[in-house]
């Protein structure tokens, strides 16, 4: 298992197990983590699961595919650091993983 870690907008952290495999976004719905509504399921059809990982981590969880930073338009206050948490695969490397959720998904 792999901790991530999700910030909410407001600072409210929460720490959880996810079992590699698994996306982040399937991390914070499988825990009941705030602010990430995976309207589409993590089909990269939206942009409700929208968060910004941490700059430490950028490099680990790698950049964005086409399809996602595409998605990404729809998404509120883009930063270079967005990804949609649906498109990050956990995996032992990402063992401490932050992402900070945008205010816009409280």
């Amino acid at each position: 298992m792999a901790k991530v870690t999700y910030i909410e907008h407001d600072g409210k952290e929460h720490t959880v197990d996810v079992k590699p495999g698994l996306s982040v976004m399937e991390g914070a719905i499988r825990n009941n983590v705030p602010g990430i509504d995976a309207d589409c399921g993590g089909a990269c059809a939206c942009a409700t699961c929208h968060v910004y990982v941490d700059p430490d981590w950028v490099a680990v969880a790698g950049k964005p595919s086409a399809m996602e930073e595409s998605m990404l338009d729809f998404a509120e206050t883009v930063e270079p650091n967005s990804r949609l948490s649906c498109q990050i695969r956990v995996s032992d490397a990402l063992d401490g993983l932050i992402v900070r959720l945008p205010q816009s998904q409280h």
